[in-house]
């Protein structure tokens, strides 16, 4: 029989379809992976090719100049921005609508010189400096008093969005917190006038307790595939310490363990299922909110091996046919060949 489950932290639900349900090798993809060049002369983000791109706002260099071979990381602009700090500051409240110019940042992070790389299959020490550029864009951006929010994401593949191959992370910087992220935190904020205590920590306290749908724990991070997961695949990356705001709370002794389980999880995606397109999100607090006793921040990675349609659209209830014990399952099993 089919069931609905609850997510203990947003309240969003999700059904679980077991009578159409697949097990999760029938997921994988079957398209053989597409093999790229190391660089394309036509390709903004391969190495050779900076005068392609508006001017870099950051890069890690050992001895180049800015905006010219020799970089490992590098941060610029998007071309295409949909906000920018160019834009004059100002909010319109007219009788029933409101409106704030497109002010902001949107940047893109080229996590490394080669087009034929993704974050898998990055080297632990290159994942980490693609996280201390993160890092230090979104502290920057945090600095000025109309940014309220700052969401980094990563859109891997056609199915999630991306454009261009060659592998980079956005960030987009608004003056205003998202509702939803607004709701996410309303929601952490009633769990703990209810019980005084973190949500998240609860969870992951009960989730190790049952040890049923963690895929890979460290000393400082656990992965799991949530009990409402609403995508084939989908996991989450949880850090043990509770800590809300990744931009003010991570440290730097916190980025090499998190580049690592970051690393080995996309690769056991991209190893377990054929490298799908996935959605990755860091969920973190608003800049000038103070929930530091009830938010947590974490990582959401959401495959894109189905497609929601219209009773998701409508009503925001997603229907998945994987069932994620056997998901995670599935993956640590997997985990054990990838190594």
């Amino acid at each position: 029989m089919s069931e609905l489950r609850q997510d203990i932290a947003t309240k969003r639900w999700v059904i679980v379809a077991h009578e159409r349900a697949r097990r999760p090798h029938q997921f994988v993809k079957q398209v053989g992976v597409r093999q790229e060049p190391d660089h394309r002369d036509d390709c903004p983000f391969c190495e050779g090719n900076e005068t392609q791109t508006p001017p870099e706002v950051y890069a890690w260099r050992e001895q180049s100049e800015p905006n010219q071979p020799g970089w490992k990381v590098r941060v610029v602009p998007n071309k295409f921005a949909a906000l920018s700090p160019a834009a004059k500051w100002g909010v319109q409240h007219p009788e029933i609508f409101t409106t704030i110019s497109g002010y902001g940042a949107h940047e893109v992070i080229i996590e490394t010189p080669q087009h034929n790389q993704t974050l898998a299959t990055l080297p632990q020490e290159q994942v980490e400096l693609v996280l201390q550029a993160v890092l230090q864009r979104m502290r920057t951006l945090a600095q000025d008093e109309h940014i309220a929010f700052v969401q980094v994401f990563r859109n891997h593949g056609a199915a999630a969005g991306t454009s261009l191959v060659h592998p980079h992370s956005q960030l987009i910087a608004t003056p205003i917190v998202p509702t939803n992220i607004r709701e996410e935190i309303e929601e952490a904020r009633r769990f703990y006038d209810d019980r005084v205590h973190c949500v998240y920590c609860y969870l992951l306290k009960k989730e190790q307790e049952q040890n049923e749908r963690i895929v890979m724990a460290t000393d400082r991070y656990v992965v799991l595939a949530p009990f409402a997961s609403r995508f084939p695949f989908e996991l989450m990356v949880l850090p043990r310490r509770h800590a809300a705001s990744f931009i003010f709370d991570a440290k730097r002794e916190d980025l090499a363990p998190l580049a690592d389980v970051l690393r080995r999880t996309l690769l056991l995606l991209y190893h377990a299922a054929n490298n799908p397109d996935y959605n990755a999100v860091l969920h973190t607090a608003p800049i000038r909110d103070s929930c530091l006793d009830y938010y947590h921040w974490h990582i959401e990675i959401m495959p894109r091996l189905t497609t929601p349609a219209g009773f998701e659209l409508g009503t925001g209830i997603y229907i998945t046919t994987a069932i994620p014990e056997e998901t995670a399952a599935y993956l640590r099993e997997q985990a054990q060949r990838v190594g």
